[in-house]
């Protein structure tokens, strides 16, 4: 990937975009990338979903998981992210959720992940001149 492609879907409601750390990474976009097709299909639902409408009424399928940090739940993988200003969700980081919990290290991930976002966002370092 040479250029950093931040917008997954853009909705009538919110715009869904990839967070990349400092070194132009986005762990969850590259997640994606080495998933199924059928699999990429269902995340892109859950997506174009909440962009469309701004819901998803289905705690199956996304869910608040406290402290501002959100997932979407295509079974059996999970996508964490956060609301921004300007109609934007954020996406953090995914994996494999292997047990009923959602693990505090992967929690703690997208936390940072926002701290950095918004501290970058507030320089005007985060977007590509």
């Amino acid at each position: 990937m040479t250029e950093k492609e931040y917008i997954a879907y853009k909705g009538a409601t919110f715009t869904i975009e990839w967070y990349f750390d400092i070194h132009g990474k986005s762990q969850a976009l590259e997640y994606l990338l080495n998933i199924d097709a059928s699999m990429q299909q269902k995340v892109f639902y859950l997506f174009k979903r909440m962009g469309d409408y701004g819901k998803i009424n289905d705690l199956t399928k996304f869910r608040n998981e406290g402290d501002q940090i959100f997932a979407f739940k295509p079974q059996p993988d999970r996508f964490l992210s956060f609301f921004t200003k300007g109609k934007k969700i954020i996406i953090t980081n995914a994996f494999l959720k292997k047990s009923d919990k959602l693990p505090k290290e992967e929690k703690r991930k997208a936390l940072e992940c926002r701290k950095d976002y918004l501290k970058r966002i507030e320089e005007g370092s985060y977007y590509e001149k």
